[in-house]
């Protein structure tokens, strides 16, 4: 097991948000976080990276074990150099240009020299489809484009795992596709992903597994397959019915 989560808790001003999240993530797995906006989906993707605190919980990751609260700044150092986030909203830098973005966290981050790190940038964003716009700003992209460099980004780190954080939920929808394709032939590579989504169609025939949360709860996990097919659990049916007559 790459890794597993166990009992993760978090409140925010005496409100539970988070109450005993377990999971567990096998190399090559596309795990997509579901449930309705509230459930804590986003939340528990950023305690899993320390972008958030949790009140209580334990990770192992590659058989180290980490407490989710009281983990010091090494520790999460290390947790960090074998992962990598993707934000809804980009987060990249404006007055760096494409290839000045993904080449950052490499020389400033890992200590690389400025060459490899840009023979590694342009790799990665070769594969993401914007080695044509290396020296373009974000504000001369699209969405799906500071998008793509943001992926490129996770990549050019040379994750374990990357965690998604509702990555097309700011786009357009003309431009949504260009990502999920990105994200899609990731799944086919093998990459190990956690995915915040509201992309049922993703979850359905990319993802192998569901983790399908509810008031802070996990409601129902599985097979991505056997969660849409025949979920087992009142609340899980009450989803996919309000997604299907969304879609009538």
């Amino acid at each position: 097991m790459m890794l597993e989560i166990r009992d993760v808790k978090k409140t925010f001003d005496g409100h539970t948000v988070l109450d005993g999240i377990d999971l567990d993530v096998e190399k090559g797995d596309v795990t997509a976080i579901l449930g309705p906006s509230g459930s804590g989906k986003t939340t528990f993707l950023r305690c899993l990276n320390f972008l958030e605190r949790a009140d209580s919980g334990t990770m192992v990751f590659d058989e180290e074990k980490f407490d989710m609260h009281t983990a010091k700044k090494a520790e999460i150092a290390r947790v960090r150099k074998k992962t990598a986030f993707v934000f809804q909203n980009y987060n990249l830098f404006l007055n760096k240009t494409a290839m000045q973005n993904v080449t950052l966290g490499l020389t400033s981050g890992l200590g690389m020299k400025k060459d490899e790190a840009e023979a590694r940038a342009l790799q990665a964003l070769e594969k993401v489809g914007m080695a044509d716009r290396l020296k373009h700003y974000p504000n001369q992209l699209s969405g799906g484009q500071q998008q793509r460099v943001a992926i490129a980004r996770a990549l050019a780190m040379q994750p374990e795992i990357i965690y998604f954080d509702e990555p097309t939920s700011a786009l357009d929808p003309e431009l949504i596709g260009e990502v999920l394709s990105v994200m899609r032939e990731l799944a086919e590579e093998g990459m190990t992903m956690l995915v915040v989504t509201h992309e049922m169609d993703f979850a359905r025939n990319v993802s192998s597994k569901v983790l399908f949360m509810d008031g802070g709860k996990v409601i129902e996990s599985g097979p991505s397959k056997e969660f849409f097919a025949a979920p087992k659990q009142e609340r899980s049916r009450e989803f996919i019915r309000a997604i299907r007559e969304a879609r009538e």
